[in-house]
């Protein structure tokens, strides 16, 4: 603990005996060593700025310790350094920070390669030389990831980007995300989108039918099996809201969201993604069926028995769960997990926590959280 206690007093000092050497020592600073960031939020001197928040264009790829990326961005880093010195009216590219110790380069508009090669090449070397003056001084560490988000229309800047030293993070339909990370250590970036989130809807009438239906694709086309309402999340969208949609849009009844009932995690699905599969109550508001004739071969309202009765529901254990916890919660006294409606510390943003409101009212004595 003294030794501790004396590192953190003695900081202060020897950052003051070090600054004036150090600053002594530098070499003058070359136009394009300290280009200035514009803040968060700030409109780029080129159309459209960005729309993404922080966390979409950092929640989402690549492995987190790939073989040989640190050997590849020190080799790019050479590289960089003795092309900017060369080419010192590159002019760097523009960014924002983000809120993690790295930056963001969002073009929008059009570039030559060789162009964007060289501001890119600069900016690196310039981040890279603060990195170390700041790393010199005992001060809290410099830039560390990069990103490069490229807008279909802008394909001919990958390759100079991944000649660099950048690798693919993430792609949605109009950009690809491209990744650095500027330290010799393995990066710390987070990986991209891990899960698809899909939703299936157990919808009973008072004549305890169920609405099931037969699909024209998948698995399951042809083979004459009657299936709950399935369908998946899109994004941005709350699990209740995609239920309610996904029975809407098959079956063309419309529906209150009840519960989440229970959920299934699997692995290695759609594109060797992870999947998470929320099994919903809804309480039908009309009766009156009609299919969508896109995707659905037939829909019907089932009795409970008959559907249950299928082959393929006695083989398939995920059905054979949806509706024991089915009928439990129209017939027992199962509960699931209803949403609430909260604020973040963070953002005035509504999100929703899903919980057995009921046990969590038994248990404290109230109604109220």
């Amino acid at each position: 603990m003294a030794a501790h206690s004396l590192s953190t007093l003695s900081r202060a000092p020897l950052r003051r005996l070090l600054l004036p050497a150090v600053l002594a020592a530098a070499p003058p600073p070359r136009r394009l060593s300290f280009a200035r960031p514009r803040p968060i939020g700030s409109r780029p001197p080129r159309p459209r700025p960005s729309s993404s928040p922080s966390g979409a264009l950092l929640g989402a790829g690549g492995p987190r310790n790939r073989a040989g990326l640190g050997c590849r961005a020190m080799s790019s880093s050479t590289n960089s350094t003795v092309v900017a010195e060369k080419s010192g009216d590159a002019e760097p590219l523009p960014f924002v920070n983000d809120k993690h110790g790295g930056v963001i380069i969002e073009m929008t508009a059009p570039m030559d390669p060789q162009t964007f090669s060289a501001s890119l090449k600069a900016s690196l070397a310039t981040w890279r030389e603060q990195s170390m003056w700041l790393e010199a001084l005992i001060m809290p560490k410099g830039i560390r990831g990069v990103w490069i988000k490229l807008p279909i229309s802008l394909a001919n800047l990958i390759q100079p980007a991944v000649e660099e030293g950048f690798w693919y993070h993430h792609a949605e339909e109009t950009y690809l995300m491209l990744a650095y990370w500027l330290p010799s250590t393995t990066h710390t970036l987070p990986v991209n989108a891990t899960h698809r989130v899909g939703v299936g809807a157990f919808v009973m009438n008072d004549k305890r039918e169920v609405l099931a239906v037969q699909e024209k694709s998948g698995v399951l086309r042809g083979l004459g099996v009657w299936k709950f309402p399935t369908g998946v999340v899109e994004p941005g969208e709350d699990i209740n809201i995609g239920a309610v949609r996904e029975v809407k849009e098959e079956t063309g009844i419309d529906a209150e969201f009840v519960e989440v009932l229970a959920f299934r995690q699997s692995h290695k699905a759609f594109f060797d993604k992870s999947d998470l599969f929320f099994v919903c109550l809804l309480r039908p508001l009309s009766f009156d069926i009609t299919k969508q004739e896109s995707e659905i071969e037939a829909c019907q309202w089932m009795p409970i028995e008959e559907f249950a009765a299928q082959p393929f529901v006695q083989k398939h254990e995920l059905v054979k769960y949806i509706l024991e916890v089915g009928l439990a919660k129209v017939d027992k006294e199962y509960a699931g997990f209803s949403p609430i409606p909260i604020k973040s510390a963070f953002t005035d943003k509504i999100s929703f926590f899903y919980l057995n409101r009921r046990d969590l009212d038994r248990a404290s004595g109230s109604s109220d959280l």
